[in-house]
């Protein structure tokens, strides 16, 4: 029976020229035969390339944050090849507040080779996205209309763990098509928090849709996101389905792409790719998924970084849960009085409120807490809410109880 979902994975050393990545890549992916029917149809498809950033770590001769420069170059040599399409990378910070280029964007001369576009997601202008199916935790996202005049999407990452959210693959890599301005709706800083971006993520994910996923595994980094240490992975990585390709690529890190919080790597958050799997998009049973592999599991160990106990990541999701409850039931009355603001809850109490919060990076940067509030500073995250009474906030409550099985939204 012919499978919903296509995965390959091929060896790739990590020494390898760039002739050799490009015909890794092109046996990768010349089996993807959903991806390239929608592909070759396709008028304008959307990049995400996952090599954004002013500062780029290198081991072994590779990239080891970021997207290799030989993966980048060999994905857009094999769409100019197969497709007549117009191409757009997109990404944030390509351009500073000036509206002039930044050292960010340092893949720029590769779309310059290959004649691609760059749309700034931080830039107007914006569309308004519904989730298909009602969103995990939003109804709605803010983002680049880029996505909306695209045919298809594609995501291209690296191989990493990530200290908040366990591993950070495909569907991980579109956070960074958010922008981190409050056009209209919620900033970034918003999303990442240690309950909504495992929902968040999903919503991201079933918006842009991606024909065709790669991720760069010559080399990869365990621990977090960000000054980790490096791995020597030898592989590429695609597929036609985000989730299940994500999904593999757990598997071939170590991890159990079906496992929940608390197991590692997901220490800290739910894991997304359980989340959107629950909900119906993509899988992560290995069974559904034709998968071929020229590589066998674990390609090198992984783990992400223990950044809180347990216990405390327990209080934090409970605390929050408590404050969606009390948003929910004192809605109408919070929605009269701060109208288009975002707002902090904590213990039952609006500590601050206002239409900016990016400056406040911390909860320690709120007012003290009262002596004799249940639980310390510490452990008590802030219900960081945009009250709107045409999109009211949706609650993760079940977030503190993954055993439940459903997305607890209220």
């Amino acid at each position: 029976m012919t499978k919903q979902f296509s995965v390959r994975a091929v060896r790739c050393h990590h020494q390898a020229t760039d002739e050799e990545v490009y015909e890794s890549l092109v046996r990768a992916t010349t089996p993807l035969t959903r991806a390239w029917e929608k592909l070759e149809k396709a008028k304008r498809i959307a990049l995400k390339f996952n090599m954004g950033h002013t500062k780029v770590a290198h081991f072994e001769g590779r990239r080891r944050e970021l997207v290799d420069e030989a993966t980048c170059r060999a994905v857009l040599r094999l769409l100019r090849k197969r497709t007549s399409a117009v191409l757009v990378a997109t990404d944030t910070f390509g351009y500073d507040e000036a509206g002039e280029l930044s050292p960010y964007l340092n893949y720029l001369p590769l779309l310059q080779e290959f004649d691609v576009e760059y749309a700034e997601s931080n830039m107007a202008p914006f569309s308004e996205y519904e989730v298909p199916g009602g969103g995990s935790m939003f109804q709605r996202y803010t983002l680049n209309e880029c996505f909306r005049e695209a045919d298809e999407v594609i995501s291209v990452a690296k191989m990493k763990n990530h200290m908040f959210m366990g591993v950070t693959l495909c569907t991980k890599n579109l956070f960074g098509i958010t922008p981190t301005i409050p056009p209209q709706g919620r900033v970034r800083t918003y999303y990442h928090h240690a309950i909504r971006l495992s929902y968040v993520l999903p919503d991201l994910a079933r918006i842009t849709n991606p024909c065709l996923n790669i991720i760069d595994a010559m080399t990869g980094q365990w621990g977090r996101e960000w000054d980790g240490e490096g791995r020597v992975c030898d592989a590429l990585i695609a597929g036609d389905q985000i989730v299940a390709t994500d999904a593999v690529g757990a598997h071939l890190m170590g991890h159990d792409p079906a496992s929940d919080w608390p197991t590692p790597p997901f220490r800290r958050d739910r894991n997304h790719l359980l989340i959107a799997a629950q909900g119906g998009f993509g899988t992560v049973d290995l069974e559904q998924i034709d998968v071929v592999s020229e590589v066998e599991a674990p390609l090198n160990e992984f783990d992400s970084v223990e950044e809180d106990p347990p216990e405390h990541m327990a209080t934090v999701r409970e605390t929050a849960c408590e404050q969606g409850l009390f948003y929910r039931d004192q809605q109408k009355q919070m929605i009269d009085k701060y109208r288009g603001d975002f707002v902090y809850l904590q213990d039952g109490e609006v500590k601050w409120s206002g239409p900016d919060p990016s400056h406040i990076s911390s909860h320690r940067d709120l007012p003290a807490r009262n002596q004799g509030a249940r639980c310390s500073s510490s452990s008590s995250i802030r219900r960081n809410a945009r009250v709107n009474a045409s999109s009211p906030t949706k609650i993760a409550c079940s977030a503190c109880a993954p055993e439940r099985g459903n997305h607890g939204l209220v």
